[in-house]
């Protein structure tokens, strides 16, 4: 299907979707919608095993519609614009197919909520990222308060979001909030390369790793302990596995037929 907010390239076993709301990328309701079917029809899609989620044009988004924040009447309807946009970026991060988010230039507000509910994230060297809400008298709402924390502790996420101050990619880097930093020029080369590693592997095997790490950080370590245990069991005796333990004992590549 077409979009009016995004575009969707899928080649190689990847889906690349490009966030595309000129001239800021800002994430308008329209948008988030599209993104919440998007995401769900690639989970479906077997052609599809990594998903990378960038910006079209010089920036990743610069974080929610102002406007539409402006036109909110009640704090009933400020609270369903939270939820929704949590619950979209819930939804990608229990997708069963990893989504990496690919950070081109500015990645602000709901913007960097959006990167912080991918799998993983690397960025450009000219990348800035931030939670600017307090300077607009609000909060992040899209999960920036509970999600920073826990990529980078406590300490920095709070200086982040009571000063509203970004960073730059190389200070996201030494935090942990992305896994690599590269040249602009070179940001979606990299992302594919990243995504190639992992496409050769079992869809099997990739989606029971996300639900074990995933569920396993929201829980205390003996319950995380237990959902690693049951994946791993759900494993066992598939054709996967067998072709991966055949093909270690064989000393040859394995071919994963994805059941």
């Amino acid at each position: 299907m077409s979009y009016q907010n995004l575009l969707l390239d899928i080649s190689d076993k990847m889906a690349l979707i490009s966030l595309n709301n000129p001239p800021s990328n800002s994430l308008k309701m329209d948008l988030l919608k599209e993104l919440e079917t998007v995401i769900g029809e690639m989970q479906k899609n077997a052609e599809v095993k990594v998903i990378i989620l960038t910006g079209a044009g010089k920036l990743f988004a610069s974080g929610a519609d102002i406007l539409e924040i402006s036109q909110v009447s009640s704090r009933e309807q400020a609270k369903a614009m939270a939820g929704y946009g949590q619950k979209v970026f819930t939804g990608i991060e229990n997708s069963v197919k990893p989504v990496m988010a690919a950070i081109n230039g500015f990645c602000l507000g709901g913007g960097l909520e959006l990167a912080m509910s991918c799998h993983f994230r690397i960025a450009s060297d000219r990348a800035l990222m931030g939670l600017p809400e307090i300077t607009l008298g609000i909060i992040p709402g899209f999960g920036g308060t509970q999600r920073l924390p826990r990529l980078i502790g406590k300490g920095k996420a709070l200086q982040m979001i009571l000063t509203g101050e970004p960073i730059r990619s190389d200070e996201a880097l030494a935090l942990g909030l992305v896994n690599a930093v590269v040249p602009k020029d070179q940001l979606l080369d990299e992302a594919r390369n990243i995504a190639r590693k992992i496409t050769s592997k079992s869809a099997l095997s990739i989606a029971a790793a996300l639900k074990a790490v995933v569920r396993g950080c929201d829980t205390v370590l003996s319950q995380g302990l237990d959902t690693e245990a049951q994946c791993f069991s759900e494993l066992y005796g598939t054709d996967d596995m067998k072709e991966g333990l055949s093909a270690h004992l064989e000393k040859r590549k394995p071919n994963f037929a994805d059941r």
